[in-house]
């Protein structure tokens, strides 16, 4: 659960960005650029990011503020799923990250396989989208969607790289340590579920 006063900052900030964008008098504005630098400050003040960083991470997009989006694959073979051991943590996780500009969704689930796990995949269908700061142990100024997509693996040949140490496959019942803010043992098995029903309704919210 998102703690209330994260969710106040990131209130906050969403307000002050869209009257920084959508406003015309110059004193609004200079009250907008105030509350946008009280979220900060709220921030900083829970955290042990500095001022800079926050304003960089947090503080620097324009325009109106809308979700990122996040997209996980479900790709299971042999009754295994396969994971990822991020170098950040250094706990497990579906392959994926951030969905990039000018990408669709199957070629971002695609590009993260690869990049992550060395694994070629063929998408095939949604399995979900989370409201991720409900579901997921999200410390994040900013609300998440997150997509998981059911894929089917072609080959697999792990690449070392600058995100993930290793890939493995897990059976559900044996589940190594988990990155809970990337997904949970209850979304793990959600792809599990989907993976066993043809017609398995998508998921949201």
């Amino acid at each position: 659960m998102t703690e209330k006063w994260l969710k106040w900052a990131v209130q906050l900030q969403s307000i002050a960005q869209a009257g920084l964008t959508y406003g015309a008098d110059k004193y609004d504005l200079d009250r907008y650029e105030k509350i946008r630098s009280l979220s900060i400050e709220i921030l900083h003040e829970y955290t042990d990011i500095d001022n800079k960083k926050l304003r960089e991470l947090f503080a620097s997009e324009t325009g109106y503020q809308t979700p990122k989006v996040d997209i996980r694959a479900s790709v299971i073979s042999e009754g295994r799923i396969l994971m990822v051991k991020e170098k950040e943590d250094r706990r497990w996780s579906l392959p994926g990250g951030w969905a990039d500009v000018n990408t669709s969704v199957s070629e971002s689930v695609a590009r993260e396989c690869f990049e992550e796990a060395g694994a070629v995949v063929i998408p095939r269908r949604i399995i979900a989208i989370h409201y991720a700061n409900r579901r997921n142990n999200l410390n994040f100024p900013y609300s998440v969607y997150k997509i998981f997509v059911e894929c089917d693996l072609s080959e697999i040949n792990f690449i070392e790289n600058t995100e993930t140490l290793e890939a493995a496959f897990f059976e559900p019942d044996s589940l190594p340590n988990l990155s809970l803010n990337r997904n949970t043992a209850d979304q793990i098995k959600m792809c599990f579920d989907a993976k066993e029903q043809k017609l398995f309704e998508t998921i949201f919210d």
